[in-house]
């Protein structure tokens, strides 16, 4: 069983969030940092585009491992295409929160989210770095302010701090995670930490971290662009002292590690950039879950879909249309949809219905289109946002 709680960090965590200038606006925050008094064992999962930043670079080789002591963010700059320089910037950024707290570089892990192809401005998180060192806690404060420092775009901090009763004793998970546009699977300009203070060793958080990430942050799409920052880290640093004991341990706590990275994900979606709907695509019966996957994704990442969803208007057409460029299909007879469980086509043939419900279903800002087919026991979900006229302002006015 898991409940959430009032935001705050496991036991032996800190953290906390720092301005220290790497912003256009001076006084929001834009360094993170996450400390562990004792080594984690760690996992990570990270972008699948083969543009990614010295961030990523730097982390995935440090991966897995027992020994990992903290996390440092920084965003307003992605340091994603900045050569040698880059890679040289995201080492020293590690290399100096290690010596504020006594371990070695490779302790420590960097991330960095923020405009590609413009060198970060490493002497700047020198300068706050002891700062951020000094105030960080473990408090909400601590993990409220570490949140938003991660922000981009985003218009809110995405937190969740959550007990879970496990056989052998009770652990704490705090999640935190930013992202609200460059969202695609395999996940996308987004970051989250996941840290918990149950025991486990780094085999384990190796096998449990993609399992989560698979049917979490790999099932959104905002806009189908995978970035070169995208990544997620798990640190266990067994401050609890409970272990998981045996396979039923280990469902328990794989199922709460899945929910959590869910919950964040959907706050994702929720807060997509210019977003006005939240859309789930759910995709059953095609001939395997690969082509499912393939289906569910055309469609969430559609242009035209999302703008007929941004009007509130059921133009099934784009929706089947989507689905049969796939190649996924024999016949638009192997198709039928349904949105927001209003039947629309049914088995290539259009079905009569209520133009004006279902677009005052739609007005609610929850949309779910149900796409089932005949071919098989395949079946995927994905979920989406809209696409509105403050998405392509946003977008269009981020680096001017």
């Amino acid at each position: 069983m898991s409940r959430d709680r009032s935001p705050g960090l496991p036991e032996g965590f800190r953290a906390s969030g720092t301005c220290c200038g790497i912003k256009s606006n001076a006084s929001k925050r834009d360094l993170a940092i996450f400390l562990s008094e004792t080594s984690c064992a760690a996992a990570g999962v990270f972008t699948t585009n083969r543009v990614s930043g010295a961030p990523v670079q730097v982390s995935r080789k440090r991966l897995p491992s027992q020994k990992i002591r903290g996390v440092i963010i920084n965003s307003g700059n992605a340091n994603a295409c900045t050569g040698p320089e880059g890679i040289a910037t995201a080492e020293r950024m590690t290399a100096e929160l290690a010596a504020q707290i006594g371990c070695e570089a490779d302790q420590i892990l960097v991330c960095s989210t923020g405009v590609i192809g413009v060198q970060l401005p490493v002497e700047k998180i020198s300068q706050k770095l002891p700062e951020a060192v000094a105030t960080a806690t473990g408090d909400e404060a601590g993990i409220t302010s570490a949140a938003t420092a991660m922000m981009t775009t985003d218009t809110y901090a995405k937190l969740i701090t959550r007990d879970v009763d496990l056989e052998t004793g009770r652990v704490t998970l705090t999640g935190v995670a930013k992202g609200a546009a460059m969202i695609a699977p395999n996940m996308a300009t987004m970051l989250a930490v996941i840290m918990t203070d149950l025991t486990l060793d780094s085999d384990q958080a190796e096998n449990l971290l993609p399992v989560a990430v698979n049917q979490s942050f790999n099932c959104i799409s905002v806009d189908g662009h995978t970035s070169t920052s995208d990544s997620v880290l798990l640190l266990a640093n067994g401050k609890s002292g409970v272990r998981l004991k045996d396979r039923g341990d280990v469902a328990q706590f794989q199922a709460a590690l899945m929910k959590m990275c869910v919950d964040l994900a959907q706050m994702i979606i929720r807060d997509a950039e210019g977003a006005s709907h939240f859309v789930t695509v759910d995709v059953e019966g095609a001939r395997n879950f690969e082509e499912a996957e393939i289906i569910a994704r055309e469609v969430a990442n559609d242009v035209l879909v999302k703008t007929a969803i941004a009007g509130n208007d059921p133009n099934w057409g784009r929706i089947v249309s989507a689905c049969g460029r796939t190649g996924c299909l024999d016949s638009e007879a192997d198709v039928s949809l349904a949105i927001n469980r209003h039947a629309v086509f049914k088995k290539g043939k259009p079905v009569a219905f209520d133009e004006s419900k279902i677009s005052a279903s739609m007005q609610t800002g929850d949309v779910v289109l149900d796409i089932t087919l005949t071919q098989g026991e395949g079946r995927w979900r994905i979920w989406t946002s809209d696409l509105t006229t403050d998405y392509v302002r946003l977008n269009s006015e981020y680096t001017t």
